[in-house]
C-alpha cells in the first residue's frame, strides 16, 4: 500500500514536471510568434513609409534643412502625382541621391518659367503662395511633358535645382509623397500639397 502511495506521488511529480516542460515550450513559441510578427510589420511598413532627412535650401519654406519627413511610397501605387504634390525621387542624373520638389506639371502638360520666374501651366499663370521667391537663375523655358514626364520644382526658386536646370523627373524614379514633417517636434505638421493653385489649370 505504502509503494502504491510512492509509486502514485511520483506520477504526480512526473505530470507536473511535463507540465512545466510544455508551459516553457509555449512560452518559446509565443515569444518567436511575436518577434516574427515585429519583423513582419516592420518589413511592411518600410515598405509603404520611409523617413528622410531634409539636407539643403531648395524647398525653403516648407522645408528646412534638419527637418525629417515621413514619405508615402504606396500613395502612387493607386494614383499618380498630381499637381501640388511634393516628392521624393531619385535624382535623373544620379539615382544613388534622393531629392525632394514640388510638382509643377503632369505629363501632356505645357509648362513655361520666364525670366522673371513666372510659371505658366497649360497657358494659366500660376499664383504659389508657397515660394520663398521667383528668382530663376535658369534661361527661360517652355517644356511639354511626355508620357510618364514631371516637372518639378523647389519652392525656393532661386536657390534650386530642378526640372529648370536637369529636365523632367521620369515616372519610375519617383520614390513617394512627402506628407509630414515629424522632426523637429516643435515642427510638426502635414504637409500641404496645394492643388487648389492649379485648379483653374485645364
Amino acid at each position: 500500500m505504502a509503494r502504491g502511495s510512492v509509486i502514485r506521488k511520483r506520477g504526480e511529480y512526473g505530470y507536473e514536471d511535463e507540465q512545466g516542460e510544455q508551459r516553457g515550450a509555449r512560452l518559446l513559441r509565443e515569444v518567436l510568434e511575436v518577434a516574427i510578427m515585429t519583423l513582419l510589420l516592420f518589413i511592411l511598413v518600410h515598405l509603404i513609409v520611409q523617413n528622410y532627412y531634409v539636407n539643403g535650401p531648395s524647398m525653403r519654406p516648407t522645408l528646412h534643412t534638419n527637418e525629417y519627413i515621413l514619405v508615402d511610397k504606396a500613395q502612387y501605387l493607386f494614383s499618380k502625382p498630381q499637381r501640388g504634390d511634393i516628392i521624393v525621387f531619385e535624382y535623373p542624373l544620379d539615382t544613388s541621391v534622393d531629392y525632394v520638389k514640388r510638382v509643377i506639371g503632369v505629363p501632356g502638360d505645357t509648362v513655361e518659367v520666364d525670366a522673371d520666374g513666372q510659371v505658366t501651366v497649360n497657358g494659366v499663370a500660376i499664383n504659389e503662395p508657397y515660394v520663398n521667391d521667383l528668382d530663376n537663375p535658369y534661361e527661360p523655358e517652355t517644356i511639354t511633358l511626355k508620357a510618364n514626364q514631371y516637372f518639378v520644382l523647389g519652392d525656393n526658386r532661386g536657390d534650386s535645382s530642378d526640372s529648370r536646370d536637369w529636365g523632367p523627373v521620369p515616372a519610375q524614379d519617383i520614390i513617394g509623397k512627402a506628407t509630414l514633417v515629424y522632426w523637429p517636434f516643435s515642427d510638426i505638421h502635414v504637409l500641404t500639397d496645394w492643388s487648389s493653385v492649379f485648379a483653374k489649370v485645364p
